[in-house]
């Protein structure tokens, strides 16, 4: 495949990308209830199945014809590297637990990795609305309108959240997980733990929070995130301050002016 400039991506593929997207979110929408479906944990993961399953016969063909030769990950909670060239690593329903137990958290995501490295993303939340589009190289935006990360400086000042990825992590990640809340609640202001990463990732881009961190690989919880994130002004790597990838083991997105004492406050936790 030839190589593409960020003008391209967001003059061509974005408005393509945009439109499958919130289509695929309709679809979403029409299976949400204002109720929790499922009263037993079989019952439950048919329900998230089932939603996969209906918004990915949306979205799928219509993200593979808008860029030829890219390709498609099939599990939403892999994590590590990619192999070389173009991927679309999409959640059909990030959030899918809030969907379906009647919260309203949850969107729509899909994001074009180009050699492991996020080069668009489209996150669409159907209740709202709302549309967070970022191309590398051309900023963040709400529905049009530019994002800017917080201008905090003091991590005392700080609004910070951190989640679990997946069900059935290891004990050593729920106990670092816990371990990272107590020392961010010492150190910061408030810390929400929640669930799923990209809503409260795309609170860090727009300013509304100034911090997130996760101890996980998964990528498609990540990379739409990591994207609006950076677009938007702020600093992404893992929970070192080392440059971030997919391969890396833990994240961490915060505004700059408190990111080096997040790091201070959470590259300890092992």
């Amino acid at each position: 495949m030839s190589a593409t400039t960020p003008s391209d991506l967001d003059r061509t593929l974005l408005p393509q990308v945009t439109a499958a997207v919130q289509a695929a979110g309709v679809t979403l929408r029409e299976r949400y209830t204002e109720y929790a479906r499922g009263a037993d944990l079989d019952a439950i993961t048919e329900e998230i199945h089932a939603n996969d399953e209906a918004v990915l016969d949306v979205l799928r063909e219509p993200l593979l014809a808008a860029r030829p030769g890219s390709r498609w990950t099939e599990d939403e909670l892999a994590g590590g590297a990619l192999p070389a060239g173009e991927w679309w690593v999409v959640d059909p329903a990030e959030g899918n637990i809030n969907h379906v137990h009647g919260m309203q958290e949850w969107a729509v995501t899909a994001t074009l990795v180009s050699d492991n490295r996020p080069v668009l993303t489209v996150v669409h939340l159907p209740l709202t609305g709302e549309t967070y589009t970022a191309v590398a190289g051309r900023g963040a935006l709400l529905d049009g309108a530019p994002l800017h990360v917080s201008a905090k400086t003091d991590l005392g000042a700080a609004l910070t959240g951190t989640g679990q990825a997946r069900p059935g992590e290891d004990e050593r990640t729920f106990r670092r997980i816990g371990d990272s809340v107590t020392a961010m609640l010492i150190n910061g202001l408030v810390v929400r733990v929640s669930v799923p990463a990209t809503l409260q990732l795309i609170h860090v881009a727009a300013g509304r929070t100034d911090a997130f961190w996760q101890f996980s690989d998964v990528r498609s919880g990540l990379v739409a995130g990591a994207l609006l994130v950076a677009e938007a002004g702020g600093t992404v790597t893992d929970t070192r301050g080392e440059p971030w990838t997919p391969a890396s083991s833990d994240f961490l997105a915060a505004a700059p002016g408190i990111h080096a004492a997040a790091t201070e406050v959470l590259a300890p936790i092992v």
